[in-house]
């Protein structure tokens, strides 16, 4: 650094000061990230099925309401009318790894006490593609995993017959929240 450099340095630093003389000094400190707690689904059993499969006819859309719910679940399910909690992409996945990614997923949602769903599939322009096939493991898997209530095709702006939208089981919190509060409007 030659003296005129130094100047010139010098005289655009004139007026600082050292951060500890400042009076209005806020420390900002990085937020630090809570952990989420990763649910290891290797010690999970995952009972999903993957051995002959009825591959579901393209022009059949995907529904399913287990005994005891109302239809209008699935009617308002099929409306779009719940909104999105979290959402999971399949598309040009092997089929093994969406056995163990839909699984992860429905098991930690469950955790979080998410009840709506996206689940998106793929379609393929025949019977035979990759995407129908894991399309009809989903139809199948889903059907396997007791907290599935309900699931229906999507509208076509979340993905049409490319996706799915799913309606998990009221956790017991939730439950009782609910009751709560219905509880106290009959007072």
């Amino acid at each position: 650094m030659n003296s005129d450099d130094k100047a010139l340095f010098l005289d655009a630093m004139e007026d600082v000061r050292p951060l500890k003389d400042c009076v209005n000094t806020r420390w900002l400190r990085p937020e630090t990230r809570r952990e989420t707690q990763r649910i290891d689904t290797l010690q999970l059993d995952n009972f999903f099925t993957t051995g002959y499969l009825d591959v579901v006819p393209l022009d059949v859309p995907l529904e399913f309401r287990r005994e005891g719910i109302q239809p209008g679940v699935l009617e308002k399910l099929r409306q779009g009318k719940y909104s999105q909690q979290g959402s999971l992409n399949l598309l040009r996945q092997p089929v093994e790894q969406c056995r163990q990614m839909l699984f992860a997923f429905l098991y930690e949602a469950g955790n979080k006490g998410w009840r709506s769903l996206l689940i998106i599939h793929g379609k393929g322009r025949e019977e035979s593609s990759h995407a129908n096939i894991v399309r009809s493991y989903l139809a199948r898997w889903l059907v396997e995993f007791e907290e599935v209530q309900a699931f229906c095709s999507a509208l076509p702006h979340h993905g049409g017959s490319g996706a799915c939208y799913v309606v998990l089981r009221k956790s017991q919190e939730l439950k009782q929240e609910n009751w709560e509060r219905h509880a106290r409007r009959r007072k």
